[in-house]
């Protein structure tokens, strides 16, 4: 069992999970933590996100998007990631590597097969130790974002995103050992409540010391 604990944030676009992060780090303060984005977290991976997500990039292809992201990826687990948790830090990511099999696989409809050894090869088999679905249907999604920019992603509609939050439950049902799904249709208070009491058992587990929450 290594050293940290890793932890994972996914859910289709204004499922709350920036909203989840920022509560979380202040419930994780006492603790040795990074909290990183995906795709950013350092440099290079911050320049890969603004090509990403910039609404001019209208022509990125697919398998074009996906090696994007495993290069951003890949950079901040072997810059940030790795090093932090052979440290015995406690690692939150808002996004990982499901995010590459939900959009790209099944909202984009790249093969499966493809995005697993892509996400493989970036990552070196690093999987979290935990992942918190913000499961939500878009339509409450596109209701919390109205007043907001889209970028080139949450541009892409209703039906992706359905397509997507889709994937991301097949994810679920297939590591239901990983992945905890939460109802993420609900005051943001309940659901940091929620998952605050995963995290905790979590740090049980791992026999590292209790905080009040």
């Amino acid at each position: 069992m290594r050293k940290g604990l890793f932890i994972s944030l996914e859910g289709i676009d204004g499922s709350g999970k920036t909203t989840l992060i920022q509560y979380l780090q202040d419930q994780l303060a006492a603790y040795p933590l990074l909290s990183i984005r995906e795709p950013g977290g350092t440099a290079i991976s911050e320049r890969i996100r603004e090509l990403l997500l910039n609404v001019d990039n209208i022509q990125i292809y697919a398998r074009t998007e996906a090696i994007l992201y495993a290069a951003a990826r890949c950079q901040v687990v072997d810059q940030l990631i790795r090093p932090a948790l052979d440290e015995g830090k406690l690692v939150l990511a808002d996004r990982y590597l499901d995010s590459t099999m939900a959009y790209q696989g099944y909202g984009r409809g790249l093969d499966l097969q493809f995005l697993s050894t892509l996400n493989q090869l970036c990552t070196r088999g690093l999987l979290p130790d935990a992942t918190f679905l913000l499961d939500i249907a878009p339509e409450v999604c596109e209701s919390r974002r109205q007043n907001e920019q889209a970028d080139r992603l949450e541009k892409e509609g209703r039906e992706f995103q359905a397509r997507v939050r889709e994937g991301y439950l097949q994810l679920a049902r297939k590591e239901p050992q990983r992945f905890y799904v939460i109802d993420a249709d609900r005051a943001i208070k309940d659901v940091a409540i929620d998952v605050w009491g995963h995290v905790q058992l979590l740090l049980s587990r791992r026999r590292w010391p209790a905080l009040e929450n």
